[in-house]
């Protein structure tokens, strides 16, 4: 007999932070994770994150759509075919995100299963999930560091982050002309050979600032710009973005399904594309998107910025499919994700080793977070 999903979980934790992490758009005073557990009727397990790192307060709430609205959708069923169950599940969701106006937090509900279920199934395979996945390249991958805050903060963390092993640095934009020229220029001019710097406005201009303020990134060498604006600006709008910008341009992570993910790199207007497999479509929809954009000359990059698991589950979908993208890992002290990790990823001369085991390579062991647990549901067959 055929395993079928038979138990699912989610775990939801959240815990104050000492140095808030500053966006364009808010502040997060917290740092939060739904982590999510899926067990087959054989026994076998796999974890997976939903993504909900802003605003703070939405970790309950998607915790609560997984398991009342996408749990009775696929407990009981095959999970032989884990992208045709994440196909039929994305069906039968889409009326409700129309109906209800929740898409993102549906879909990103969607994609924590869908992730759990690919580590359930590798394990169960004996493989690693980047081989699972179809990967077959077992060297190190290339990180950079990430969320960076603006101001004199930026440069200490890049040194922090040096000193840590990292090549590449992400810093953010979107302050305002002096904050943000004023974040960059101290970096830029101790960078070493090799180095790479990045910049993530966020969402934060519009079409106006952007052309202004994008040139004057010149002076950086950046890698690329990313999200300078709003993600479902028209096309126009981009087009001219990208005439303006001294880089190439990066976005993705605001985007959900594969129509307008494939409009994106058709567009040739972005180098580097950045799903996010925990905001939508876990491994069964990221991972036709990153070979696309491979395909199309473009460079993958996985956007990721929250607990260990979904970290982890990053660093396998870009193992898998490799290219010149680097893994997103974030700079800022989060008990989320190293209260898991342990020294699962140490960084070596800008990039990290895959972990070896089965599935994800992690035995997520949440006990170690228990006091930071704010919500547990459990649902069955």
């Amino acid at each position: 007999m055929n395993a079928t999903l038979a138990r699912v979980e989610a775990h939801v934790f959240r815990t104050p932070v000492k140095e808030p992490v500053r966006t364009s758009f808010g502040i997060m005073t917290e740092r939060v994770a739904v982590f999510v557990h899926a067990e087959d009727s054989d026994g076998a397990r796999g974890w997976g994150e939903i993504w909900c790192n802003f605003p703070n307060a939405a970790a309950e709430h998607r915790a609560l759509l997984f398991a009342d609205i996408v749990a009775p959708r696929v407990l009981g069923k095959s999970l032989d075919d884990p992208v045709a169950l994440w196909s039929e599940l994305d069906r039968a969701l889409h009326v409700l995100r129309v109906q209800s106006g929740d898409a993102g937090a549906l879909s990103a509900a969607a994609a924590g299963l869908d992730l759990a279920i690919h580590d359930l199934r590798a394990r169960k395979r004996g493989l690693p999930l980047w081989r699972a996945l179809g990967g077959s390249d077992d060297s190190p991958v290339p990180v950079y560091a990430s969320g960076l805050n603006p101001g004199r903060a930026a440069h200490d963390t890049v040194d922090r982050m040096r000193a840590a092993g990292y090549r590449a640095y992400k810093i953010k934009i979107g302050f305002g002309e002096e904050t943000d020229l004023g974040s960059l220029r101290p970096v830029a001019r101790e960078l070493k050979a090799g180095e790479r710097l990045m910049v993530d406005v966020n969402q934060g201009w519009d079409l106006r600032t952007a052309c202004v303020l994008a040139p004057k990134l010149g002076e950086f060498g950046l890698h690329w710009i990313e999200e300078p604006l709003l993600a479902d600006r028209p096309a126009a709008e981009w087009t001219q973005v990208a005439a303006a910008a001294p880089t190439q341009l990066a976005g993705g992570e605001n985007l959900r399904g594969a129509g307008p993910f494939q409009e994106m790199i058709d567009s040739g207007l972005f180098g580097v594309i950045q799903p996010d497999a925990a905001k939508w479509g876990g491994h069964s929809g990221c991972l036709p998107v990153a070979r696309a954009a491979l395909a199309a000359g473009r460079t993958y990059c996985p956007h990721f910025l929250g607990g260990a698991i979904g970290l982890l589950h990053s660093l396998h979908l870009l193992a898998a499919v490799r290219g010149p993208g680097l893994l997103e890992v974030d700079a800022n002290p989060n008990p989320l994700r190293e209260g898991l990790l342990g020294d699962v990823l140490t960084v070596r001369d800008g990039c990290v080793s895959l972990p070896g085991g089965q599935g994800l390579g992690l035995e997520a062991d949440i006990k170690t977070l228990s006091s930071l647990r704010s919500l547990h549901l459990e649902r069955r067959t």
